[in-house]
C-alpha cells in the first residue's frame, strides 16, 4: 500500500548508524542514498527513508510500525534498538488492548520518533 516513507532527522549520520542497527535483526539494509542527504533502507516490500533537515529538534511526532514476522523478531528489534541508543517507549509484550493477538515494543529514536515492531497473530 505505502511504498515508501520519509523522516527529516537532526543528525543524518547518527540517525543511519541507529537504523542500520536497529534493523539489523530484520534484515533490513541501507538500499542507496547520498551521504550528507538522504538514506533509503530496503524494508522487503517498501522503503524507510530518512533525510537531513536543516530544522532544529524537536521535529514532527511520528509514529511508525513495522510489521514484523514472529515475536522474537520484536523482542531482538526492541533489544537492537536500545544497544543503538533508542529509548524505551514500551518493552516487548502483548498489546491486547489493540487486539487480541497484538505484540509489540516501542522505542524512541535519536529524533524521539516513537517507532514500533509489531506482529499480530492469528490465533
Amino acid at each position: 500500500m505505502i511504498d515508501h516513507v520519509t523522516f527529516a532527522v537532526g543528525n543524518l549520520e547518527k540517525s543511519k548508524r541507529f537504523y542500520e542497527q536497529a534493523f539489523a535483526p530484520l534484515g533490513y539494509r541501507v538500499a542507496f542514498g547520498e551521504a550528507g542527504r538522504f538514506w533509503a533502507f530496503d524494508i522487503d516490500d517498501g522503503l524507510f527513508e530518512i533525510m537531513q533537515s536543516a530544522d532544529k529538534p524537536p521535529l514532527t511526532r511520528v509514529h511508525v510500525a513495522f510489521r514484523v514476522k514472529s515475536r522474537a523478531d520484536v523482542d531482538e528489534f526492541y533489544r537492537a534498538a536500545l544497544a543503538a541508543g533508542a529509548r524505551d517507549n514500551g518493552p516487548p509484550g502483548p498489546r491486547p488492548q489493540y487486539t487480541p493477538n497484538y505484540y509489540a515494543c516501542f522505542v524512541l529514536d535519536p529524533d524521539g520518533y516513537n517507532i514500533e515492531a509489531m506482529i499480530d497473530e492469528v490465533a
